[in-house]
């Protein structure tokens, strides 16, 4: 997450290529690299979305600005970006920003138009696999096809398809079959891969397709159903936890039976939100009535299949539905908002960004390669050229260390790009350096085979080394990462790791601040918590005959699991509403109501304020040490590298 957030501030603060005129005052050198006003005040407008121009404003923002350019310079100043782990993480970033880059803006369009039609029904389809790798031998697929065919003439001949899924001898290799006959309930684009998605769409309801190809191998599909999409649903629960999987029959009892009192409660008018941040087990959702993230059609959350079917039978809102069971445990689901599927104009970038991610981006990238080869003037002189392949390769080809030698010395064009001949002898380097285009492919058809990826893939770098001069803001964004990356390295070796790792000096730190990290005055209790007061003098008369505190849980909720709530431990009185301001005695209290809840308190102890161990702050402690080595960090840069800000020109920006 950390690093995530420091490439996030360098795309924040990082110089990029300038749009604007190149008569700019420079603002800020930074070891003689120059940084003029546009550059900075693009930065600027993008940190600030209320951007205010007054010097204390200015000042402020130039302070972090400056820390942000010293880091960059000395991790340029060490070597940082020529370290191979950086080089190739920067590597994979160039590759998704170049991605957009790298399509057919019209057949892209096309893609997110198909898409978001799709959207607007959802389809229910059984399927049976036969799993075979995308690079098996044109031998092992004849075999997978001839089976899935083999399947689908049964079904075609009135065989059960639910049946034929689950058979263990001639069934579907899918291991879900066992339990779902191959039920794959219903989905919308984008939840399936687009080959086995576009098949889907294509049948009718009833109908079985033919093989259908996917990276996991052939597939026939049977659409049961197709129904209009039924929107996104927001909804709340209330959960009581119990692992369906769990051995112990007791604690999902247990669990049903708290469920059902919940359940009793709001149909006798009990607030659903109350009863949610009294009892739920879910935490992430306790805390704001239960409501959870949006799913159903159009939404990216999904929900399991009983929970969303359950969610979704409700008619209205502010229903809720009896206590269902999940994996995780039992849920009372309320109905908060049913929202139809959403317009085009509302869910176009995120279906845009869902079409870049998925295989349709195969598809507009190849009719964008064919675009670029007419532009760079692409022709193929292979017909003839390659056949030298069909009779020289050996099996050293299939290792990659096919002996470049054997290539006539007079190495004939396979094609021509940008005014540049791409040989044999070329290709002979390409294929050694990427040998997975050539395992599983005969020696006479292992050329053939890799031929048309070694085109698109030079088309395509081709294109590549032309971004930062066609698309200024590429380089800029390619400028940003590279910084960010760096950011977080040398932060890392200068800061954080150094803190987590240097025990003496962390000991030293301590010692010279020990007065900040401090305990506040401590009870240690016994709290038992209960909504009703007739429950609370119960338990005093119980703690008073010193019965253990689980001896008491167990007596009084012995019909029910609402009636008491038990916390022992330590606790800060100040940070402890229930036992501040409250004239506690040690040993057993009487009982009190704070905040619509009854209360009786065992005081064990009184522990007054004291300083805490260094083992019972350490994470406080050592994030403090991380603030003071960046300080002493910083004042070594301000040493090291060379800053000048021309103040007139930075108190300029504005006007």
């Amino acid at each position: 997450m950390k690093k995530q957030l420091l490439i996030a501030l360098g795309l924040s603060f990082t110089v990029g290529t300038t749009v604007f005129a190149q008569q700019d005052p420079v603002l800020m050198e930074v070891d003689g690299k120059k940084i003029t006003k546009s550059e900075f005040l693009q930065i600027y407008l993008k940190n600030n979305n209320n951007p205010k121009y007054d010097k204390q404003t200015l000042d402020e923002y130039i302070e972090l600005f400056k820390k942000f350019q010293l880091k960059v310079a000395e991790a340029e100043a060490l070597g940082y970006d020529t370290i191979p782990k950086l080089k190739r993480e920067l590597e994979g970033y160039q590759k998704q920003l170049a991605q957009p880059y790298l399509t057919d803006n019209e057949m892209n369009k096309t893609l997110v138009d198909q898409a978001y039609e799709r959207m607007k029904t959802e389809v229910r389809a059984s399927h049976i696999l036969i799993k075979v790798d995308p690079s098996a031998s044109p031998e092992d697929t004849l075999k997978a096809y001839k089976r899935i065919m083999a399947i689908r003439d049964k079904v075609v001949k009135g065989e059960d398809f639910a049946k034929l899924a689950k058979s263990k001898d001639s069934g579907s290799e899918d291991p879900s079959a066992q339990t779902n006959g191959g039920d794959l309930g219903y989905f919308t684009a984008f939840q399936m891969v687009y080959p086995f998605e576009n098949a889907a769409y294509n049948l009718k309801v009833g109908e079985v397709s033919m093989p259908v190809r996917t990276r996991f191998g052939y597939h026939i599909l049977k659409v049961t159903d197709k129904r209009p999409a039924r929107g996104t649903m927001k909804a709340a629960h209330l959960m009581i936890a119990a692992n369906k999987q769990t051995d112990d029959a007791d604690v999902i009892e247990k669990a049903r039976v708290k469920a059902n009192e919940l359940y009793t409660k709001l149909v006798a008018g009990e607030k659903f939100e109350d009863l949610v941040k009294a009892y739920s087990d879910d935490p992430s959702s306790a805390s704001n009535g239960g409501v959870l993230p949006l799913f159903g059609t159009g939404a990216t959350t999904r929900m399991i299949p009983e929970f969303e079917e359950a969610a979704f039978s409700l008619n209205k809102d502010g229903d809720f539905s009896k206590p269902i069971q999940s994996d995780f445990g039992f849920h009372i689901i309320k109905r908060i908002e049913l929202t139809p599927l959403k317009s085009f104009d509302d869910l176009k970038k995120e279906i845009e960004s869902r079409v870049n991610r998925d295989e349709r981006a195969g598809l507009t990238q190849n009719s964008y390669i064919e675009k670029l080869k007419k532009e760079y003037k692409f022709t193929d002189q292979s017909a003839e050229s390659i056949k030298w392949f069909e009779k020289n390769m050996d099996s050293s080809i299939y290792k990659g260390t096919f002996d470049p030698a054997k290539v006539p010395a007079s190495s004939k064009s396979l094609f021509t790009v940008d005014g540049k001949n791409y040989t044999q002898a070329d290709f002979v380097k390409y294929m050694n350096e990427n040998p997975r285009l050539t395992r599983g492919n005969a020696l006479n058809e292992v050329a053939k085979k890799a031929y048309p990826e070694w085109v698109n893939n030079t088309v395509v770098e081709l294109e590549k080394t032309k971004l930062p001069v066609k698309y200024p803001e590429y380089k800029a964004l390619m400028n940003e990462y590279h910084d960010g990356i760096l950011l977080y390295e040398i932060m890392s070796d200068k800061v954080w790791n150094k803190a987590m790792k240097d025990t003496v000096g962390l000991k030293e730190f301590y010692d010279a601040n020990k007065g900040k990290y401090t305990w506040e005055k401590r009870y240690d209790v016994v709290a038992y918590e209960s909504v009703s007061p007739d429950v609370a003098k119960k338990v005093f008369k119980l703690a008073k005959k010193k019965i253990s505190s689980d001896s008491i849980s167990k007596i009084i909720n012995d019909n029910t699991e609402l009636n008491l709530r038990v916390r022992s431990g330590k606790f800060e009185v100040s940070k402890t509403p229930y036992l501040l301001n409250q004239p506690l005695k040690k040993g057993v209290n009487k009982p009190y109501a704070f905040d619509g809840k009854n209360y009786v308190i065992v005081l064990n102890e009184v522990i007054e304020a004291k300083n805490k161990e260094l083992s019972e702050a350490k994470g406080l402690i050592t994030s403090d040490y991380q603030t003071y080595l960046e300080k002493e960090w910083l004042k070594e840069l301000e040493q090291k590298h060379k800053i000048k800000i021309n103040e007139e020109v930075l108190y300029s920006l504005g006007k």
